[in-house]
Parts: structure tokens; sequence; C-alpha cells
């Protein structure tokens, strides 16, 4: 019995701040997103795309997320009226970068380029480890097409202040698109079509101190015109320095065998 209190009494007589050590958060593996301006009568638009799927092929679709935003001149007919995948928010995006020609991008929101730079800026981007995690868990409502998306983000390198954004993107749409040699392909099958925005255009406010985690809950209303099997959401923060970190998960996952 006095064994066991002087044990006690022993541990109270230890600092509290000397009573826990911290230990840092591992490394987090650098997602990088790339976000192509795009367009269905953009005659390059599919060299742009091509080279794309080669960088997703070569580093894997959990390292690499691109986002087709069909926005601009190249995504409206000539008299103005708009194409099938062209979205008001798609043109917001791209007057705010000041997109100045088709096709053209950006490496997790560094400058506005070209198609031909991009492999070297993933290259040097997916070197580096991410200051934060992000994992995403969507789950169905009582709602026909509803959903909620949460987002739980850790802190792993510094404190993190910034924006989270989440976007609904669509693959397989069977929709025109005008080829390198001028002429339209009818059936042109478009993949990681962005849709639209959940969180707002911009995203919402995130700040996380290193080792704390920040989770959000935000709600999805899908349209009928999307295909259920066939959507993702993407999950981003950035700040002024560009896109932090990045991940994707499809909206239905298939049933366990």
């Amino acid at each position: 019995m006095f064994v066991l209190l002087g044990a006690l009494v022993a541990c109270d007589d230890i600092p509290e701040d000397e009573r826990f050590i911290y230990v840092k958060p591992a490394a987090v593996s650098r997602t990088v997103l790339i976000e192509d301006f795009t367009g269905q009568r953009c005659v390059n638009c599919p060299n742009a795309t091509e080279a794309i799927e080669q960088i997703i092929e070569q580093y894997g679709d959990s390292a690499v997320i691109a986002v087709g935003i069909h926005s601009g001149p190249f995504a409206k007919n000539t008299n103005g009226t708009t194409l099938p995948l062209w979205t008001a928010e798609g043109d917001e995006y791209f007057n705010y970068w000041q997109v100045q020609e088709q096709p053209s991008g950006m490496v997790n929101r560094h400058a506005v380029s070209n198609y031909p730079s991009w492999a070297a800026q993933v290259y040097e981007d997916i070197q580096k480890t991410a200051p934060l995690s992000i994992e995403l868990s969507i789950e169905e409502t009582e709602a026909s097409r509803s959903f909620y998306v949460n987002s739980r983000m850790m802190a792993t390198d510094g404190n993190v202040s910034g924006k989270l954004q989440l976007w609904l993107v669509e693959d397989s749409i069977v929709s025109p698109q005008y080829m390198p040699d001028g002429k339209p392909m009818r059936d042109y099958v478009h993949n990681h079509v962005f849709r639209q925005s959940i969180n707002g255009t911009w995203g919402e406010d995130v700040s996380i101190p290193e080792g704390e985690t920040q989770v959000s809950k935000s709600s999805l209303d899908i349209g009928e015109a999307y295909n259920l099997n066939h959507l993702s959401v993407i999950a981003f923060v950035y700040n002024n320095t560009g896109v932090l970190q990045a991940t994707k998960q499809k909206l239905i996952l298939p049933p366990t065998p």
C-alpha cells in the first residue's frame, strides 16, 4: 500500500510539460493536381489530354490527379452559345487565372503554362512531401442522389492555413471534340471533366496546427444529367503558394466481392 502511494506521489512531482514527448507526424507523399483549361472546339486540346494520360500512366492515378475545366472561347460555339461541357464556374476560373490560350493549365497552381512543360513540373513537385494529409469519405443520405462529403485533414509538417476545395468530376462522357486534324470526333470520350464545386467556387477556410486534425462536412446533390457511376470527388487544399495536397474518391464504390 505504501509503495503504491509513493509511486503516485512520484508521478505528481513530474512537471506537466515533461510528461509527454511530442512526436512529429510521419511525412506524407505529395499528390499533384493538374488543372487543364480545355474546350470541345480546341483542336490541340486532345494533345494535352494525351500528355496528361501519359503522366498519370507513369506515376499512377493516386499520385497525379487531373481536372479538365471546359471554359473560355473554345468551350463555346462561334456564336457564343455554350457547348455541353462548359460551366459558368469553369469560366470564372479561366478568367481569374487570365488564361491566354488553350490548351493551358496549372500544375499545383503554379504559373499557367502549356502542356509540353507539365511533365517536368509534375516530376519536380512529386519529389516533395506534403504538409498535410487529406482523407475523403462519402455517405449517401436518405434523399435520392444526395450525399455527404466528409474531409479529414491533418497537418503533418508545420501549421497549415489555406482553403479546402471540393470539386465534382465525371469520367466517360461521350461528346464531340474537335481533333488536331480540324475535324470533329462525334464519339470522343472525355474524362476527369469538371462538373461543379461542392463547397463554393473558392472553397472554405482551413487552419490546422501541426499534429492536429480538422474535419469538414459538405452536402452534395447530384443533377439527373450526371452518371453516378462515373463521378468522383476531388479535394485539395491550397493557399497563395499553390496546392499543398490533393486526393480523389469515387462517389460510389463498387460492391465488395
